[in-house]
């Protein structure tokens, strides 16, 4: 109760100082003090003692003291300590004695120690506190290390003469500084800056990394990162190699208030090839229009086929430049898109590739008057350029295709959904630089189809589940496909167009004739969290039209057996496979993937397998095993892996191992790069990195809980 007392006069008695300091101030907007303490004393000379956890508090700054004097006269604090001097969430100065102003941003302190983001601590014989924005320490030691008496020696410090802490910019500045490991001097440093660990973005260099490759042989990067300013910064890496390269890597940010923009790229020059310089350039932006559209672009260009592989930016064989524009509502859509290919490939030329690709789809929906249902109005533009000229191989194309679609359902007797829809497509296409094929062409598909489903439903007291028979009969006349076929060249069988109008993915194909489209799915949704969902299929047909000669899974009167599953467990865990097979059940694709996550690792794995295919141009089997992973084995080690291994030739075709151990103020990161970049590649190369990240210093810390110094306890 006494104790309760005291605080509350302490209070009342702080009020005067409050009053003495608001009135010396010529701002009107001055912070009152606090003051809290078990004992308070006035003496004859007017001065105030509190003494006995003794607490003030001035704007965002907090004082704890054991006893505290305050002079009218001179408007100072003389402080005993202990004294812990908190300004915001994270910046703490301790201290043993000191003199400060009633605003607390003034004065003086004995056996200083700053404590910057509870990561970077700065340990002074005195520090200067100077207007509210600076504080200079003098004979310092920086660090972020722990120090105990079975390790005294912290494994990093900066020895100073003197540093000044600018509050406002969030800079460090260090006078005649000593960067030191383990108690012996590294590197002299006559002024050295360096960002509070409170900035996120600060203009200055970033830690080095080395790089040691098979190609280049040992190299190291030093980043430098110019903060241009609140939404623009620079950042220039210059790589020096043995073997040689010099390289300058650039990556540019700028965001808008609408939008986004980034670019990386590098230039260099090496004596892996006489044409120098080499370089790519890779980009990408949004943009947020009025009306709800999109504006969206990427720009992929790389000097030559083997630049990206050897300088390890990216994996990527076919490069996209594209550039989009969207708009998306409930009832309508519009998207256009320009596309401009790059074939890094050996395989093929981009003379005769297509290079330039054009598309605009426009969709409106809406309920049809009369007759009930769901009305669609579509239309579509494509065109695709080769560079070359010449008759056939130089072949462009461009299209025209209208389509107009109902759609309505009845809920019939027992549960049973019947759908009926009609659907008809106008495409004209004009075709150049190729005499096989008459130009302009001019088709009309219609299409009629019957849906009938089935589903049957039981609510469990922990479950629901779902059985859902489908049978689908697809009708559309045979017509002789007058167009080339560019860009259905890549068919696929799964759930989602098990009951398509047409397999093909482009309107430079339609499926034609009477066929039916049978299937059986099978849902489950438990209340723990679990999900289940089982699909089977297979399309059946009238005759066979020779539609899908050399695609194995639909050619002839049936198609291969479809089948799918998957597992879902809330965020935790997932697991899809989709397979077909022939009608003797033997096996010509399969896909599994599977995904599970928790607080200490992380795995996606993927298996693919697939059966040669000379009209897709896959002239062997690929049998591939994919895996990522990572493990945080414990607070100090962190492990991951990428690996892509390729069954049919018994190797890794590449293969990432990353691991990085932490301590208290130093994160060690080691990384291992192998791959092979070609099938007939005997040899594979292998790329090595290793980068050091000082915690409090390089922003390693942020967001993390450092771990205990080794040796060290309590």
């Amino acid at each position: 109760m006494v104790r309760r007392f005291l605080r509350f006069v302490a209070a009342l008695a702080l009020v005067g100082l409050a009053t003495t300091v608001s009135a010396q101030e010529t701002g009107e907007d001055a912070v009152p003090a606090m003051l809290i303490a078990d004992r308070v004393e006035i003496l004859g000379d007017g001065k105030l003692v509190a003494s006995g956890a003794v607490e003030a508090m001035q704007g965002d700054y907090r004082l704890k003291a054991s006893k505290i004097t305050y002079d009218p006269e001179t408007e100072t604090i003389d402080i005993v300590g202990p004294i812990i001097l908190q300004q915001g969430e994270n910046s703490v100065m301790l201290a043993d004695s000191g003199q400060l102003s009633t605003d607390l941003k003034e004065g003086l302190l004995d056996s200083a120690r700053i404590v910057l983001d509870q990561q970077l601590q700065i340990t002074a014989v005195e520090a200067n506190r100077v207007g509210g924005r600076y504080t200079q320490l003098y004979n310092t030691v920086a660090s972020s290390c722990s120090v105990c008496a079975a390790r005294p020696i912290p494994i990093w410090q900066i020895r100073a003469r003197r540093v000044v802490h600018d509050e406002l910019e969030k800079q460090i500045y260090f006078d005649h500084a000593f960067f030191e490991v383990m108690g012996i001097p590294i590197i002299y440093l006559p002024q050295l800056r360096l960002p509070d660990p409170t900035l996120e973005r600060a203009t200055g260099f970033l830690t080095p990394y080395i790089r040691n490759s098979s190609e280049l042989g040992f190299g190291i990067k030093t980043p430098w990162f110019w903060a241009i300013d609140d939404h623009r910064d620079l950042t220039l890496t210059p790589y020096l190699a043995v073997d040689y390269t010099a390289t300058l890597e650039l990556r540019y940010r700028q965001a808008f208030r609408r939008g986004y923009t980034e670019f990386n790229g590098a230039i260099s020059y090496d004596n892996l090839t006489d044409e120098n310089p080499r370089g790519y350039v890779f980009g990408y932006g949004w943009f947020s229009l009025p009306r709800g559209f999109r504006l969206a672009f990427d720009i992929e260009a790389a000097s030559d086929a083997d630049y990206l592989d050897v300088y390890d930016y990216l994996n990527k064989d076919r490069l996209e430049s594209a550039i989009s524009l969207t708009r998306v509502r409930r009832d309508k859509m519009f998207w256009a898109e320009v596309i401009r290919y790059e074939s890094l490939r050996s395989n093929e030329s981009n003379l005769t590739q297509p290079y330039r690709v054009t598309d605009v789809t426009w969709r409106r929906r809406m309920d049809a008057p009369v007759v009930g249902g769901v009305l669609t109005f579509g239309m579509d533009l494509h065109g695709h350029q080769r560079r070359s000229a010449e008759n056939v191989i130089g072949r462009d194309v461009g299209r025209l295709t209208a389509e107009v679609d109902w759609w309505r359902d009845w809920i019939g007797p027992w549960g049973l959904k019947l759908g009926v829809q009609t659907a008809a497509f106008l495409d004209h296409t004009v075709i150049l630089d190729d005499s096989n094929f008459e130009s302009p062409v001019t088709q009309v598909q219609p299409y009629g189809v019957i849906d009938l489903r089935w589903p049957w439903i039981r609510q469990g007291a922990r479950a629901s589940h779902v059985i859902e028979p489908v049978a689908q009969i697809v009708w559309s006349p045979e017509i002789e496909n007058l167009t080339p076929n560019d860009e259905s060249t890549q068919l696929e069988f799964d759930g989602g167009n098990l009951f398509s109008l047409s397999r093909f993915p482009a309107y430079d194909e339609f499926e034609s004739g009477l066929r039916a489209n049978l299937g059986l799915s099978y849902s489950l949704q438990d209340m723990s969290g679990w999900t289940m969902t089982a699909t089977a299929g297979r399309i059946l047909r009238a005759e066979d039209l020779g539609q899908f000669d050399g695609f194995r899974v639909f050619e002839g009167q049936t198609s291969d057996w479809l089948a799918e599953l998957r597992f879902e467990f809330l965020d935790v865990f997932s697991f899809n496979n989709r397979a077909t097979f022939d009608g003797d059940l033997g096996l010509d694709r399969a896909e599994i993937r599977f995904g599970l996550e928790q607080d200490t690792y992380e795995i996606a794995s993927s298996f693919i397998w697939l059966e040669p295919s000379s009209i897709e141009n896959r002239g062997y089997k690929i049998r591939e095993w994919n895996i990522a992973a990572d493990w945080d084995v414990s607070e100090r080690i962190q492990t991951s892996i990428d690996l892509r291994y390729d069954l049919e030739f018994q190797r890794a075709a590449r293969t990432r191992l990353g691991l990085e151990y932490r301590t208290e103020c130093v994160d060690y990161g080691l990384g291992i790069l192998r791959r092979y970049t070609e099938i007939d590649q005997q040899d594979p190369s292998t790329d090595i990195t290793f980068q050091i990240d000082l915690a409090g210093v390089s922003g390693a810390g942020t967001g993390r809980s450092r771990p205990r110094r080794l040796g060290c306890r309590g």
